[in-house]
C-alpha cells in the first residue's frame, strides 16, 4: 500500500481574469475549487492510474470538511486527522499570472495531533510506500520529516520525499527509495544554477551519495533525470504539447514514476510513467486522467 502525508491540505482557489490591477476590484472570468497540497496530488494520480494508495493529513474547519468531501467524491481513500484550531488553507491561485499565487497558513496542529498521526504511521509494514511531500506549516518543527523517517527507519517501509532545502537533505542519511527535487531547488541546496540536464546530473549523483536511493529531478520545459539505484542515469527531454496548468506536474511526476515502480519494478518504465504523468497535468486543466498520461507515454520517443 502507497500512503501519503499532507500536513497542511489546502482547497486551491485557481481564478481566470482577463486583467489584474492593483488597488482596483478585479472580477472574475473562470473559477475551480480542487483539493489541494502535494500529498494530496499524488494520491489523485495514483487513484487515477489506478494505484491503491491512502491520503493521509491534517484538516481543520469548514474548508477541511470540503476537502474531505471533495476527495471523497473523487474515490479517493483518506485517512484524514481533524484539528480543533483554525481551518485548513485557502490557497488563491491567479492562472493567468505565470504561478502568482497567495496560500494561506493553515490550522494550528498540536502535539497530541502529532501523535495521532504517528499511531497511524506505525501501521506501516515492509513492502509499504510512504510519501511525505510539500511544506510544513509554522506549528510543526523543521525536523518533522526526518523525526518520521526515524521513527519508522529498518523497518522494510520505501521512503518517498518530496521537499526542499532542509526537509530534504535532513532525511538522507534514512536512505529514501526516492527523492525529486526540481532544477532550482537542487541548485539552492548546493549553492549553484542548474539549467541544463547535463549540468542536473553531477549534483543529482551527490544526493544519492548522501543515501537518496533513486533522485528524480523534474525541469518543467527541459524534460528531467533519474539517477537510479544503480547509478544509471537516465534523462528524457519535455513531451512536446501545450502547458496549461503547471500547478501540481510535479507531485503527478512522483505519482507516475511510482505507478511504475509498482507496475513492472523497472527504473527506465517508472522514469517514463513520471514524466509522462507530469507532462500530462501540465497539459490538462486538471491532475491528469490515466488516458492522458498514457497518450504521453506513447508519445515519448526512446533510444
Amino acid at each position: 500500500m502507497i500512503y501519503t502525508v499532507t500536513f497542511n491540505p489546502s482547497l486551491d482557489y485557481i481564478v481566470s481574469m482577463h486583467g489584474f490591477t492593483m488597488g482596483m476590484t478585479n472580477r472574475t472570468v473562470g473559477e475551480q475549487l480542487f483539493p489541494g497540497g502535494k500529498g494530496i496530488n499524488v494520491s489523485i494520480v495514483l487513484s487515477n492510474l489506478g494505484i491503491e494508495n491512502t491520503a493521509l493529513g491534517f484538516i481543520a474547519g469548514f474548508t477541511g470538511e470540503k476537502i474531505e468531501k471533495e476527495t471523497a467524491a473523487m474515490g479517493l481513500h483518506t485517512d484524514f486527522i481533524r484539528v480543533d484550531n483554525g481551518f485548513s488553507r485557502i490557497n488563491v491561485k491567479l492562472k493567468d499570472y505565470d504561478g502568482t499565487e497567495i496560500n494561506g497558513m493553515g490550522p494550528d496542529i498540536t502535539k497530541s495531533c502529532v501523535e495521532q498521526l504517528y499511531v497511524k504511521l506505525e501501521r506501516l509494514q515492509a513492502g509499504d510506500v510512504l510519501v511525505l511531500a510539500g511544506s510544513i506549516p509554522k506549528c510543526l518543527p523543521d525536523s518533522i520529516y526526518s523525526d518520521i523517517l526515524g521513527r519508522l527507519s529498518g523497518r522494510g517501509i520505501l521512503f518517498v520525499v518530496d521537499a526542499t532545502k532542509e526537509l530534504l537533505l535532513n532525511v538522507l542519511r534514512y536512505q529514501p527509495f526516492l527523492v525529486k527535487p526540481n532544477n532550482h531547488e537542487l541548485g539552492e541546496m548546493f549553492g549553484v544554477e542548474l539549467h541544463t540536464r547535463q549540468e542536473v546530473i553531477p549534483y543529482a549523483r551527490k544526493l544519492r551519495e548522501a543515501g537518496a536511493e533513486n533522485v528524480l529531478v523534474s525541469m518543467s520545459g527541459q524534460g528531467a533525470v533519474l539517477v537510479d539505484a544503480a547509478g544509471d542515469v537516465h534523462e528524457l527531454p519535455a513531451p512536446e504539447g501545450t502547458l496549461v496548468n503547471a500547478v501540481g506536474a510535479g507531485d503527478s511526476m512522483v505519482a507516475g514514476f511510482l505507478a511504475g515502480w509498482t507496475q513492472k519494478k523497472d527504473y527506465e518504465h517508472a522514469f517514463r510513467m513520471g514524466v509522462s504523468a507530469g507532462s500530462a497535468s501540465a497539459f490538462s486543466e486538471t491532475l491528469a486522467t490515466r488516458e492522458e498520461v498514457e497518450a504521453v507515454y506513447r508519445s515519448i520517443k526512446t533510444g
